[in-house]
Order: structure tokens, then sequence, then C-alpha cells
């Protein structure tokens, strides 16, 4: 089959390695703009880009999808099927009717529990369990197409979306892999999504890392897991930004915010029903450090308050 491939970030590099291995035709990859990254704000390429010229993929990267010049040359290259994963721009009716096996969308989360930009943070600030990967027809609303295939990863009540994100790239590579076998032989079951079923996982902010020290602990400690790496939580720590990267959750007791001990096992902060042990931390305009080590060099009482910048 022609296929044009369109995705962007790593997460989609899994699957277009997974095509090229399996000898698809892949006629050409569409994917995001170069654009500035990093503190030196220096113009990168999209990991996809990088990979389609490695293997010279012809690759087009346009700033909007939808324009009708941008259509017309994907109906020019008369594709029998476009597969996407992870795009970052929504397709229009126009493109989805042109390929004549449709769109396939390769999704990270089980739907119909997550639609949206981000399924992998969600599904862990949540406290799910279990998520997955599933493959969908598209149409021209946001990830309610009907689905094709799925497959299911527990989620370690410990690991962070990064981690996540590495495994389900790699189950997603496999769902496209077995979803084009069906395809091909004819075998491809299509289902309704139940959309009483669904949430909305919309794209973070980096304001939504603010820790809110009146939850319960493992809501705190699902919000850093969730948020690691990117945007980040945070809590502020004598006027200034202090980033959490690893806690654990405790029993203390204590006013919400308020710091309980401190040691070479970390900084025990209060929180609704419990308490919060911050493992690994980094206070703005120092490194990113274990909190004992942190501690030696940096003296924080017990009855210190963390919260907002202008906290006590």
């Amino acid at each position: 089959m022609r296929i044009i491939f369109m995705g962007t970030p790593d997460f989609a590099c899994p699957t277009l390695q997974k095509l090229i291995d399996r000898k698809e035709e892949v006629v050409a990859v569409f994917t995001q703009p170069d654009r500035p990254k990093g503190r030196g704000q220096q113009t990168l390429p999209p990991p996809v880009k990088v990979l389609a010229e490695k293997y010279g993929i012809p690759v087009m990267q346009p700033l909007k999808v939808r324009v009708p010049e941008v259509v017309e040359s994907i109906r020019e290259l008369a594709p029998d099927l476009i597969v996407v994963v992870a795009f970052g721009q929504i397709l229009p009716k126009s493109l989805l009717e042109i390929p004549t096996h449709g769109c396939i969308n390769v999704h990270a989360s089980l739907l119909p529990r997550w639609r949206g930009a981000a399924p992998l943070n969600w599904c862990i600030i949540a406290g799910d369990t279990e998520t997955g990967v599933t493959t969908m027809m598209m149409d021209v609303g946001l990830d309610t197409g009907d689905m094709l295939l799925k497959k299911t990863t527990p989620i370690d009540p410990d690991e962070n979306t990064q981690s996540l994100h590495d495994r389900l790239s790699t189950i997603g590579a496999e769902a496209l892999a077995e979803t084009l076998d069906l395809l091909k032989a004819g075998k491809l079951v299509q289902e309704k999504q139940d959309d009483s079923l669904t949430c909305y996982a919309s794209m973070l902010k980096k304001e939504d890392g603010l820790i809110n020290w009146n939850k319960e602990p493992l809501a705190i400690k699902n919000l850093v897991r969730g948020m690691t790496p990117w945007p980040g939580t945070y809590t502020f720590l004598d006027g200034k930004m202090l980033k959490v990267y690893r806690v654990r959750t405790a029993e203390g007791k204590g006013t919400p915010g308020t710091v309980l001990a401190t040691g070479k096992q970390g900084l025990e902060i209060a929180c609704a029903g419990g308490s919060i042990v911050i493992e690994e931390l980094q206070l703005e305009g120092k490194k990113r450090l274990p909190a004992g080590d942190f501690l030696a060099g940096y003296k924080i009482a017990p009855g210190a308050k963390l919260g907002h910048k202008d906290a006590a």
C-alpha cells in the first residue's frame, strides 16, 4: 500500500520505523515545521523528520495541513492509507476522504477513556492503574473515530510520564503493525466508541504543575508523576520556585504546606490527610539534587511554609 505518515515527536518514531522495517511504501512524511527548542532557542527539526530523511523519504512541513494546496498535494500522492501518530494538527474532512482505506491514528490511551492532547499525563494524574494504545479510524471529531485494535499495559505506581511514554511508543508501533495485517487480510473490525465513558485530556500548561498542599498525598504524588518530565511540578520556598521531581506518600500530620521534618530521607511536607516526602528537587538558581544532598547545604526549619510565591 502507498502510505503517507503524519507525526512529529519522539513518540511517533517507533511507528514510522516499523513501517520502514516492514518495507511498506511510505511515499511521504508530513510533520510540523522546524521550531526553536531549549534554552538556546536553536531551531531544530522534529524527530520524525530526522528519521524520515535518514531513509530518504520525502518530508513535507506545512504550517497548516488543512489549506487547499496542501490537501491537493496529498491527493496527488494517491495514498491508499494515511497513518497518523501525534502529528499535532487536526485533519479536515477533505483530507480524511482522500485515502482508499482512510486515516488510521495510533492514540496513546485506551479509548474512549482519554481523548485529547495529553492522555499519557492525565491517566497518571488521575491514578489509573492501566492504560495502553488504541488504533482508530479518524473522523472529523477529536479522537472520536471507530476503534480498531487495543493493546494494554499496567501503570506502575511509581512510574512517571517519561517511562510510560517510552513503553507506549513501542506498543503503538506493534499495534499499528497488527492493524495493518488485519486490514490487508480483510479482517479489520471497527467498533463505535461510547461517548459517555470519555474524559478530556487537555493540553498541559506550566501553571497546572503548581502543587496544592490541600490535596491528599496520593493526588499530589500522582500529579508529580504525571507532570514529570514536562511541564513539571513546583511549589515555592522562601519566595523562590522549588521544582519537585520525585515524592513518596507518608502519614505525617500538620497544617497543609508546613515542613514537618528534614533529613537524609527527604523533605516532609504536610498535606490533607497525611504528608508528602520530597525525594528529588531543584530550588530556583540551584542544581537538581536528591533532597538529602540539597538539605545538607540549605537549612530549612520544621514549621517553614511552602505554597504560593507570596506565602509566608
